[in-house]
């Protein structure tokens, strides 16, 4: 249903591209959910939850009452309530696995904006939605003109139908407030139909659209991201990333949300390390840290005026100097901490993959002369063998 070659056919039938939802142009497996009760039964006077996930263009979500008691199942396309008409999904998940995602999502099973779905979609559905969904690209590229002409500052990013073809969304990016009224009658005149505008932030574009990351992975808003937090520069400081907005902007243009990942672990790391705005006071002269390695524990110090000379010393080393700075004492030097940090820079590496010495095929190749002398032998033999010619007949 997300990409060409995934999509469904004619018949109603899912195409398949075979690729096993990594086919990367569409994101066969935006935001699923794996159902992992579905092999559960239930306990005796138990009724199944009667609601039902269901998946549009792009990951977007949207639960439904089944109130004809339809028997659905994961992968069925069926015909839903919208605001007016219907709209065509897919089943993504059944079960008590909705009630769980619901909860999650603080969606309510009561009052009046309850959705229902109406029928399994039928082949005139199917066809109908079908035709809409081959229109969105040609419409999108006319839309964007349409912006530009206008000198609109904004983005059209995405443009979905509604599964009965009566009103088209039309998704957009923009810094500021824009005044698209009469875009919206452009609009309106060229393709004959309903028009919603709807906006959306930069990271929901990505996740619409969807793509390949610097990790070499989908992005993770486009796969199982469905919450996005606030990202700051300071979450790269206390990483000790350089903060180049190349590296560390992702394909919205705002930073990356992996940069919180390991946010807790490293701000959990930093608690036993001392400020780096602390200068250790000795008799030498006043120290000041350059440099901090998180994973060993280390610091690196530098005496004032002697910028090019570093002294590596540990973080509870570091914390002893300066407990004894305020009680007002100062140590010899730093020399002396750091003498205990001399470590062996030869590197020994260990076959742990099981494979032959690298150095196999330096040592010379040793020749059998038993088999040498063998060969020879047998050659001179052949030779007796042949018949001479006679040296009047040669001539």
């Amino acid at each position: 249903m997300a990409c060409n070659s995934c999509s469904t056919g004619k018949d109603g039938q899912p195409k398949g591209c075979k690729n096993n939802g990594t086919c990367g142009t569409d994101s066969c497996n935006k935001l699923t959910v794996f159902d992992w009760l579905a092999n559960m039964s239930l306990p005796n006077g138990e009724k199944p939850f009667n609601w039902i996930e269901v998946r549009f263009k792009n990951g977007r979500k949207n639960y439904y009452k089944n109130t004809e008691n339809l028997t659905l199942s994961i992968g069925d396309v069926v015909a839903t309530q919208a605001q007016s008409g219907h709209d065509i999904g897919m089943v993504t998940l059944a079960g008590e696995l909705v009630r769980v995602q619901m909860k999650r999502k603080n969606i309510s099973t009561e009052g009046d904006d309850i959705l229902k779905i109406y029928r399994k979609a039928s082949q005139k559905d199917i066809d109908i939605w079908q035709k809409a969904r081959d229109k969105e690209e040609s419409m999108k590229v006319k839309a964007r003109q349409f912006a530009i002409d206008l000198k609109l500052q904004m983005k059209i990013s995405d443009i979905e139908f509604q599964g009965d073809a009566s009103k088209a969304t039309f998704y957009y990016t923009a810094d500021e407030r824009v005044d698209f009224r009469e875009l919206i009658k452009v609009f309106a005149r060229e393709f004959r139909t309903r028009i919603e505008m709807k906006q959306v932030g930069f990271r929901q574009e990505a996740a619409r659209l969807g793509g390949i990351g610097s990790c070499g992975r989908e992005l993770c808003c486009s796969t199982w991201l469905t919450d996005f937090r606030s990202v700051s520069t300071s979450a790269a400081r206390y990483q000790q990333l350089s903060l180049n907005p190349q590296k560390l902007a992702g394909q919205c243009g705002k930073l990356k949300c992996c940069l919180n990942y390991e946010l807790d672990t490293y701000l959990d790391a930093l608690k036993d390390f001392p400020k780096t705005d602390i200068k250790l006071k000795t008799e030498k002269g006043t120290a000041v840290c350059q440099k901090t390695d998180i994973f060993k524990g280390h610091m690196w110090y530098a005496y004032e005026g002697e910028w090019m000379n570093w002294h590596k010393i540990t973080t509870a080393q570091a914390n002893e100097i300066i407990e004894a700075n305020k009680k007002n004492k100062k140590i010899a030097s730093l020399e002396e901490y750091a003498s205990d940090l001399i470590e062996d820079t030869k590197t020994e590496f260990e076959n742990v993959v099981g494979q032959d010495s690298l150095t196999r095929f330096d040592s010379p190749k040793r020749y059998n002369k038993r088999k040498n002398n063998k060969s020879r032998n047998n050659r001179n033999r052949k030779n007796k063998r042949k018949p001479q010619k006679n040296k009047n007949e040669a001539k």
